[in-house]
């Protein structure tokens, strides 16, 4: 059974790069998965009312917002067909127009119909990260966030940050396709930011992934007072890692997302591909 990928592709008001459909395509292809890609249009309500005509033409603003963002959205559904041709993966497309309001809800709903989803991450794009965090609690389903400047090469190295919790154990079971493919596994714990449960927990993974076939061993990180997520991701490119593999801790209240130091500091520095799971 084929796993299948949802890559959303943001259009309005902070747009994703081209950058985008290589590197969707490549993770794609890594795992063996079929991508379906959607253009998230806008729709944006037209609020009209005496003064809206005497200062500014707003349905005219309008109207340039929505067909922008059709534009953009063609464009990179183009640009993930051409990528996805010569990669040779299979690709369906689709476009929906969603209320501004909705834009964050919406890819969460279809993402539940999908193994994973690929989001592209960039720096000052605020609605990649929104619609990121909605996909992570909302959906109950993995992403791979996928910095803009960094692409993907070959997986074949992925680190794991591990402390024994339910999330992270999550994150390992969602990670099998990549841990499968992978000659060389990670396992990352952080010794100094807070105490573990086992002190064995890295040893004790490594040692059940190597039952299974796969090569793993137990790495120490020392974060001596920097960030959480700083202290993994350079772990991680240090030893050469492609990919990283943790869980996400948060949770949804009025709408206001309560994140966990290391998954904030993801979703505001991201320096390499990361898998989430919550």
């Amino acid at each position: 059974m084929k796993q299948q990928a949802l890559l959303p592709l943001v259009t309005y008001p902070d747009a994703n790069s081209d950058a985008i459909a290589a590197n969707a395509v490549a993770i794609a292809k890594w795992i063996g998965a079929e991508l379906h890609a959607l253009a998230l249009n806008v729709d944006i309500p037209s609020l009209s009312s005496p003064l809206s005509h005497m200062f500014l033409n707003v349905p005219e603003m309008v109207s340039d917002a929505e067909a922008s963002s059709r534009r953009r959205g063609d464009h990179l559904l183009e640009a993930v067909e051409q990528q996805s041709m010569v990669a040779g993966i299979q690709l369906t497309t689709d476009r929906i127009s969603t209320l501004l309001a909705l834009l964050t809800e919406t890819p969460a709903t279809y993402a539940r119909y999908h193994d994973i989803s690929l989001v592209g991450w960039e720096a000052d794009n605020e609605t990649c990260r929104t619609i990121s965090e909605s996909i992570l609690f909302g959906s109950g389903r993995p992403a791979v966030l996928m910095p803009e400047h960094v692409g993907p090469s070959s997986l074949h190295h992925v680190a794991i940050a591990w402390d024994g919790s339910r999330v992270a154990a999550r994150a390992v079971a969602d990670a099998r396709p990549f841990l499968s493919r992978a000659t060389r596994i990670s396992v990352f714990t952080v010794s100094d930011e807070k105490p573990l449960k086992e002190k064995d927990a890295g040893d004790r993974l490594a040692e059940g992934l190597r039952a299974r076939g796969l090569s793993a061993e137990a790495v120490s990180l020392m974060g001596e007072g920097h960030p959480i997520a700083q202290t993994l991701q350079q772990g991680a490119l240090e030893r050469e890692c492609k990919l990283l593999v943790m869980g996400a801790y948060g949770h949804s209240r009025m709408r206001d997302f309560v994140l966990g130091g290391a998954t904030g500091g993801i979703l505001k520095e991201l320096l390499m591909p990361v898998m989430l799971s919550h």
